[in-house]
C-alpha cells in the first residue's frame, strides 16, 4: 500500500514514516520542509508544500491508498493567540483536503486529533471517547470540528476515517523550542544547564506515552479498514512534578524548578481510557515512562544544541 504522510517531516509523522517503511509500505511525505533532525529516510518520496497548496496536495494524492494527517500549524499554547489563523490554516485547509481526496477517489484517512484538548476539563477521572467535547483552546475546537467534517464525509461520500485522539506523546525528534512537549523541553534545558520552569504548581496530570507506540498503532491502522474515534495513551496519569523526578533520575541531575503563573488553557487533569483501541486492534503501549525518557535523553545527547 502507499501512504501519504501530511506532516511526515514532523515529530509524530517522521516516526510513522519509519514504521510504514519497516513494514514494506510505500511512503510519500508532504510537508513544508525536510526533516530537521535527519535526512529524509531512504525509500520515502518527499514533496515540499503546505496544506493550503491545493495544486501540490492534489498531485501528492495521486496513487495514494491511505492519508495520514499529522500536521498542525498551532499547538494548544499558541492557538488562542490567533484563532482565525488556526481555523484558516488547519480547519479550512483540511476540509479542502477532503474535497481533493474525494476527487482523487482516496477513501482512507487516519487523522491525529488530540486526546489532551478535545474533552476540555473532564468530568470523570478516566475519560472515554463518549465524554462530552468541551475544548477550552482553539486547538481543541479545531480538532473537534475536523472530526465532525470527517464524520460528515463518511456519511455523504463514503470516506473511511479513523480518528486517533493521542494523549501526550513524547520521544526523540520532538521539537526542542519549549512550545510543546514538557519532557523534551525539560531534557533540553538540562542539557543546556538552564533552569526548569513549571507553569502552575506542577500538580496538573497528563497521560504520557512514547511516540514509537503511537507510530506502531498508526501503521496498524493502515493495515485495517476499521473506522471510528479512539483514545490513545498509556491509561496512567503522571503529574509534572512526577516528570521532574523521573527526569532527575534519568539524567542524574539535581533539579530545583521555578514555578510560573498557571495558564488558563491547561486542563488540570486528563487520563484517557484506551480500552476501545486495545479491544479492536490488540494494541497496547510497550515502552515504560522511565525507559522512554531514558531513550529520549540518549538521543538528545547525540544532537547539537
Amino acid at each position: 500500500m502507499k501512504a501519504l504522510l501530511i506532516g511526515g517531516s514532523g515529530f509524530i509523522g517522521s516516526h510513522v514514516v519509519d514504521q510504514l517503511l519497516e513494514r514494506g509500505h510505500s511512503v510519500r511525505i508532504f510537508d513544508r520542509a525536510p526533516e530537521h533532525f535527519r535526512k529524509t529516510p531512504a525509500g520515502a518520496d518527499l514533496c515540499i508544500g503546505h496544506l493550503g497548496d491545493m495544486d501540490a496536495l492534489g498531485k501528492a494524492l495521486i496513487g495514494i491508498d491511505c492519508v495520514f494527517h499529522t500536521a498542525s500549524t498551532t499547538v494548544p499554547s499558541t492557538s488562542n493567540l490567533d484563532p482565525v489563523s488556526d481555523i484558516q490554516d488547519n480547519l479550512i485547509n483540511t476540509v479542502r483536503l477532503l474535497q481533493l481526496m474525494q476527487k482523487a477517489a482516496v477513501q482512507r484517512i487516519v487523522f491525529l486529533s488530540s486526546g489532551g484538548t478535545v474533552y476540555g476539563v473532564p468530568t470523570t477521572p478516566i475519560v472515554r471517547e463518549d465524554h462530552p467535547l468541551r475544548p477550552i483552546s482553539s486547538y481543541g475546537v479545531v480538532k473537534v470540528a475536523i472530526e465532525n467534517y470527517l464524520h460528515a464525509a463518511q456519511h455523504l461520500h463514503g470516506l473511511k476515517p479513523l480518528v486517533l485522539r493521542p494523549s501526550n506523546p513524547y520521544g526523540p525528534r520532538q521539537g526542542l523550542s519549549g512550545v510543546q512537549g514538557v519532557i523534551a523541553t525539560f531534557l533540553r534545558r538540562i542539557a543546556l544547564e538552564e533552569p526548569i520552569e513549571i507553569w502552575g504548581d506542577g500538580n496538573i496530570i497528563r497521560d504520557f506515552f512514547h511516540v514509537d507506540d503511537l507510530a506502531r498503532l498508526c501503521a496498524d491502522c493502515m493495515e485495517t479498514d476499521i473506522t471510528g474515534v479512539f483514545n490513545v495513551g498509556s491509561g496512567t496519569g503522571h503529574s509534572i512534578r512526577d516528570i521532574v523526578e523521573i527526569v532527575a533520575k534519568v539524567t542524574q541531575r539535581d533539579i530545583v524548578p521555578t514555578f510560573q503563573t498557571g495558564r488558563g488553557f491547561d486542563v488540570p487533569k486528563i487520563i484517557l481510557d484506551t480500552q476501545a483501541i486495545r479491544d479492536r486492534l490488540g494494541w497496547t503501549p510497550e515502552i515504560a515512562l522511565e525507559d522512554g525518557i531514558a531513550m529520549t535523553w540518549d538521543w538528545l545527547k547525540s544532537q547539537p544544541l
